[in-house]
């Protein structure tokens, strides 16, 4: 049987394979073996799971609906390329070239995106949950509305990134940069926000701490822990969560059962204060 992979733009045949039993992926895997060019081309719904297109070239391609589940996609170019309502749980992404990319209502569930390049990406709507994101680059990426619960986001530059209304519950954000994202509305319920860098970033009616809205924010970057205020009577400082008045009753003992220096305690009780203080003006 023989398949044609055809230009998404211009309808020409870019590759064709004739054999027994021939698959789209049987003829994918030949233009790949004979370095053809596949910019551009037209995949779409193509059952591709599993599937080894590690380094491949898919720059442009239409892949809009296809199953691509446990595909290894590592360092693949697939910037500017059609993925919209593709399939692409537990797949290997790390380090592909994924900028300008269309991924709206993408199924990303579990899948490896580390150092992965998502620049000006749009993945709203998406689903990564607990997808590994660790050191990704999302600069101005689209993921409002996105599901990034449980995800690794570990210094990822989100700077400039879209997260209106984003599922960031519980997704580790520990030195991510966040400059100037969009995350109102966003869901950071017990979210890990450690050393994260929240400066310019839109915050506004986000969910931090006991499902309540964010009213006003103070974010410190410590010598230890971040400071964490978000206009309710609650500080966290690292991973530890208190009201206000537990923290100025207990900050220096919390502080020596970490390691602390003396120096680095009063440094931590002058913040708990600053907060008291922004607290009042409520």
């Amino acid at each position: 049987m023989k398949i044609e992979i055809k230009n998404y733009y211009s309808g020409k045949v870019i590759f064709s394979h004739e054999c027994e039993n021939n698959t789209i992926l049987l003829t994918l895997k030949e233009a790949i073996k004979y370095e053809a060019d596949l910019s551009g081309a037209d995949l779409s719904g193509a059952n591709l799971s599993r599937a080894n297109l590690s380094r491949a070239d898919l720059y442009g391609a239409d892949l809009y609906g296809a199953i691509l589940s446990r595909a290894n996609l590592s360092r693949a170019d697939l910037s500017g390329a059609i993925l919209s309502g593709a399939n692409l749980s537990r797949a290997n992404l790390s380090g592909a070239i994924l900028s300008g990319a269309i991924l709206s209502g993408a199924d990303l569930s579990e899948a490896n995106l580390s150092r992965a390049d998502l620049s000006e990406a749009n993945l709203s709507r998406a689903n990564l949950s607990e997808a590994n994101l660790s050191r990704a680059d999302l600069s101005e990426a689209n993921l409002s509305r996105a599901d990034l619960s449980e995800a690794n986001l570990s210094r990822a530059n989100l700077s400039g990134a879209n997260l209106s209304r984003a599922d960031l519950s519980e997704a580790n954000l520990s030195r991510a940069n966040l400059s100037g994202a969009n995350l109102s509305r966003a869901d950071l319920s017990e979210a890990n926000l450690s050393r994260a860098d929240l400066s310019g970033a839109n915050l506004s009616g986000a969910i931090y701490i006991d499902n309540l809205p964010i009213i006003k924010t103070l974010f410190i970057t410590g010598s230890q822990n971040t400071v964490f205020w978000l206009g309710r009577n609650w500080i966290k400082i690292g991973r530890i969560e208190k009201p206000i008045e537990e923290w100025e009753n207990d900050f220096k003992e919390i502080g020596k059962e970490h390691g602390y220096s003396d120096q680095e305690i009063l440094e931590y009780g002058q913040y708990i204060q600053t907060c008291k203080q922004l607290q009042a003006t409520l």
